[in-house]
């Protein structure tokens, strides 16, 4: 018989015995799992080096490339130039002064609309209004000597008349006298007396008759003398009605460089106008740009004061000057404003657009690669247009052409010399012939004999025969 305490401390390591062996068949469990896990979820070390790593050039995937494919089409290519220019008013008008003078009135301040014809400043004219004044008084003074010198014109016209009629009283005598001397009942000395009589009212007629016309040259030259003084009388007339500052145009004040109580001279700038019923563009172009720019060229313009609105205007004004620094030409571009909303120093930005007169194969610049290169020398298609492509210059690009049909489809690389871009399309000088499949867009990167399969829209458009 054993004793109760030895089977006691039996019984206490069976317990303890089984606790351990519980918990190591635990973590053995443990173990089997994370081994199952690790076996089923990843790689081993060698599959991952053999297997290509996703996202790396060169890498290969599963199945061909999705492509976009279109058909090499001829064209023109539609090219955009911006410049950007101040607006000015159509006409810029210098209101001055003529006269000399205190400015008692301006009515208009900048801003303010005027018509054409219509008051704005007055000047003092109170010393105008005197010499007008004299000058009539003048006028009025020469018309009396007018009037004095036909008077004696008269009074000669009748001493003419005076002596005529004495002439013919001593011509009647001389007659009578010389039949009765013929009849020997007076003597000759008679006749003589009579004969002498006649010469002398001839001698009176004619003194009378030049009196005549010298009392009607004095008329003459006093008409004149009227009519000079006419003419200074409507000088200073004129010069009164330059007390009164008008507006030449329909437009708007653009400055106003005076204040009434100013003392003002013949020449001095009151107020500046506008005429904003067109607006003129000014800027400068390149000598380069000068030859493809004409005149009553259409343009479009837009201003920043109106971004959602586009003008259409006209080349009014090439000047033919350029900066002999810059080498710039100056421009003006013409664009109406009906409601004269548009006013002087906003930014516009003029766009002129042009075509290319060469048809030639045109494609879109997304089909053309980044150039990059990947290992092997053969360059990769890009599904994104390279950033700042529309400011390269012309040049050598890669196409990928598509050859072959269905299953059998692949594509070829190819260079191509570019020329003229804009509007998103580029012109393809040699390389590529019209009529002539190529990738626009791919699903991935390719390479030179790559296997391709068309997309859906490249199939629906037809693109695949």
């Amino acid at each position: 018989m054993f004793p109760l305490a030895l089977w006691h401390r039996i019984l206490w390591y069976r317990v303890l015995w089984h606790r351990k062996t519980v918990r190591v068949i635990s973590w053995l469990v443990l173990a089997g799992a994370l081994v199952t896990v690790t076996g089923c979820g990843g790689p081993s070390k060698a599959d991952a080096e053999s297997r290509p790593r996703t996202g790396q050039p060169g890498a290969a995937a599963e199945g061909p490339a999705a492509v976009n494919v279109a058909v090499a089409r001829t064209g023109t290519v539609r090219q955009e130039r911006e410049y950007t220019g101040t607006t000015q008013p159509f006409r810029l008008v210098s209101l001055r002064s003529q006269v000399e003078g205190q400015l008692l009135d301006l009515s208009v301040g900048v801003g303010d609309s005027v018509d054409q014809g219509q008051v704005l400043a007055r000047v003092d004219g109170t010393v105008l209004t005197t010499n007008v004044a004299e000058a009539q008084a003048e006028v009025a003074a020469r018309q009396s000597e007018v009037a004095q010198a036909q008077i004696g014109v008269s009074d000669a016209q009748t001493q003419v008349s005076r002596a005529r009629s004495e002439l013919q009283q001593a011509q009647s005598d001389l007659n009578r006298l010389q039949y009765l001397y013929s009849q020997g009942a007076i003597p000759e000395q008679q006749v003589e007396q009579a004969r002498t009589q006649v010469n002398t009212a001839q001698a009176t007629l004619r003194s009378a008759q030049e009196q005549v016309r010298t009392r009607q040259q004095a008329v003459a030259a006093a008409q004149k003398r009227v009519a000079a003084q006419r003419a200074v009388a409507a000088r200073e007339q004129e010069r009164q009605s330059y007390t009164t500052l008008r507006s030449p145009v329909t437009g708007a004040v653009v400055e106003k460089p005076m204040e009434p109580g100013n003392l003002v001279q013949p020449g001095t700038e009151v107020l500046k106008l506008g005429d904003f019923s067109q607006v003129k563009v000014a800027f400068q172009v390149s000598e380069l740009e000068l030859g493809s720019i004409r005149p009553r060229q259409t343009v479009q313009v837009r201003l920043d004061s109106f971004p959602n609105q586009t003008f259409t205007g006209q080349v009014t004004r090439i000047s033919p000057a350029a900066d002999p620094v810059a080498r710039l030409v100056p421009v003006e571009v013409t664009i109406p404003n009906p409601n004269r909303r548009i006013g002087s120093g906003l930014l516009a930005r003029v766009t002129f657009a042009q075509r290319t007169n060469r048809p030639r194969v045109v494609v879109p610049e997304t089909a053309l690669q980044t150039g990059k290169e990947r290992r092997g020398g053969q360059p990769q298609a890009s599904s994104q247009p390279p950033a700042g492509r529309d400011r390269q210059p012309s040049g050598i690009g890669t196409l990928f052409v598509v050859e072959g049909t269905g299953n059998e489809a692949t594509v070829s690389a190819r260079r191509v010399t570019l020329g003229q871009r804009g509007d998103g399309q580029v012109e393809v000088i040699s390389g590529l012939q019209s009529g002539e499949r190529y990738v626009v867009r791919s699903s991935k990167a390719l390479k030179n004999g790559d296997a391709v399969r068309l997309s859906i829209l490249s199939k629906q458009s037809g693109n695949q025969n």
